[in-house]
C-alpha cells in the first residue's frame, strides 16, 4: 500500500512538472545555473588547495644557530620541534651542507668563491627549515622557539637569528588569500541558492493553482495530507535532479577542454583528470546540493500556498 501511494505520488509530481511547461524549464535553467557555480567552485577549491600546497611546500621557516653551536644541541631541539603538532616537517643543515651549498650556487661567480676562500673558515650557520601544517601556524612555532627551548648545555641560547619576519608577509597573504575565496564562493552560491528556490516556489505555486480543481476532489474523498502535497515536492525534487544531470554532464566536455588547454598554466593541475578521480563524488554533491534546493522550495510553497 505504502509503495501505491509512492508511485502514484511520483506520477503525480512528474505529470505536474510537465504541465507546468515554461515555468518548469525556467526552474530547471536556475538550478543548473546555481549548481553549475557550485561545481565551479568546487574545481577552483580543488585548484586553489593545489596551489597552496605548491606554495606550502616553497614557505619556511629557518632557524640559524652560532658557530658554536653543537650538532648534539640543535638536534635536540629538532626533537623537540617535530612532536609539536603544527609541524609538518624540519630539515637539518649543517654547516659543512651550508657551505657546500653555496659553493654551489655561486659557481660561476668567482670573485665571491675567492673572497670566501680568502677567509680561511666557514662563516655560515646551521639551520633548521620548519615547515608548518598550515601557515597561520608558524607564528606559535616561532613564540615556542622564543620561550628558549633552544639552550646549549651551558644554558645559553644556540640561536642566531630566524627569518619568520622576512616571510611573514607572504604567510599571511597565502592566509588571506584562503579565507576571501572561501567567504566569496560561499556568498555567490548562496546568492544563486535563493534565486533557484524563488522561482521553484513560483513552479510549485502555479502547480497548485493549476491542480486546485483536483486538490479539492481529493479533499472530498478523504486524501491524506501527505498525499495531497507529496506531488509538489516531488515536482521540486525532479527539477533539482535534472538541473544536477544536466551539469554533471556538461562538465565532461568542458574540464576535458579546459584541462588541456589550463594544465601548464596551473603547475600541472588538470581540470579533467579531478572530474575523472572524483566524478562520483561530484554527481552526489550535485545531485543532493538539487534536490535539497528542489524540495525546499517545494515545501516553502505548499506551507504558503496550500492549506489543507
Amino acid at each position: 500500500m505504502i509503495w501505491t501511494d509512492i508511485r502514484r505520488v511520483s506520477i503525480s509530481g512528474a505529470k505536474n512538472f510537465v504541465r507546468s511547461g515554461a515555468v518548469s524549464f525556467a526552474t530547471v535553467l536556475i538550478m543548473t545555473v546555481t549548481l553549475s557555480i557550485l561545481g565551479a567552485l568546487i574545481f577552483l577549491s580543488a585548484l586553489l588547495n593545489f596551489t597552496l600546497d605548491t606554495i606550502r611546500s616553497k614557505v619556511d621557516v629557518n632557524v640559524y644557530f652560532v658557530t658554536t653551536a653543537a650538532e648534539g644541541d640543535i638536534m635536540a631541539l629538532q626533537q623537540k620541534l617535530q612532536q609539536l603538532p603544527q609541524v609538518a616537517s624540519v630539515e637539518y643543515t649543517s654547516r659543512e651542507q651550508a657551505l657546500a651549498d653555496f659553493r654551489n650556487r655561486h659557481a660561476n661567480d668567482q670573485l665571491t668563491l675567492q673572497a670566501l676562500d680568502e677567509l680561511g673558515d666557514n662563516p655560515l650557520d646551521a639551520s633548521l627549515s620548519i615547515k608548518a601544517k598550515d601557515p597561520s601556524q608558524y607564528e606559535g612555532i616561532v613564540d615556542f622557539l622564543n620561550t628558549g627551548p633552544a639552550l646549549s648545555a651551558g644554558g645559553t641560547s644556540i640561536i642566531d637569528r630566524i627569518n619568520y619576519a622576512q616571510n611573514k608577509s607572504v604567510i599571511d597573504r597565502i592566509s588571506l588569500a584562503i579565507d576571501a575565496m572561501q567567504k566569496a564562493g560561499i556568498a555567490v552560491v548562496l546568492l544563486f541558492a535563493v534565486a533557484s528556490i524563488i522561482i521553484a516556489f513560483a513552479t510549485v505555486r502555479l502547480a497548485i493553482y493549476t491542480a486546485r480543481d483536483e486538490i479539492a476532489v481529493m479533499r472530498l474523498v478523504g486524501a491524506s495530507n501527505a498525499y495531497i502535497r507529496g506531488p509538489f515536492v516531488v515536482t521540486g525534487v525532479i527539477a533539482g535532479v535534472i538541473a544536477a544531470v544536466v551539469v554533471t554532464l556538461v562538465f565532461l566536455p568542458a574540464t576535458w577542454y579546459i584541462g588541456h588547454v589550463t594544465a601548464a598554466w596551473f603547475g600541472g593541475f588538470d581540470f579533467f583528470s579531478y572530474y575523472a578521480g572524483h566524478f562520483l563524488a561530484l554527481f552526489v554533491s550535485l545531485l543532493g546540493a538539487g534536490i535539497v534546493l528542489g524540495g525546499t522550495a517545494s515545501l516553502l510553497a505548499i506551507r504558503r500556498y496550500l492549506t489543507i
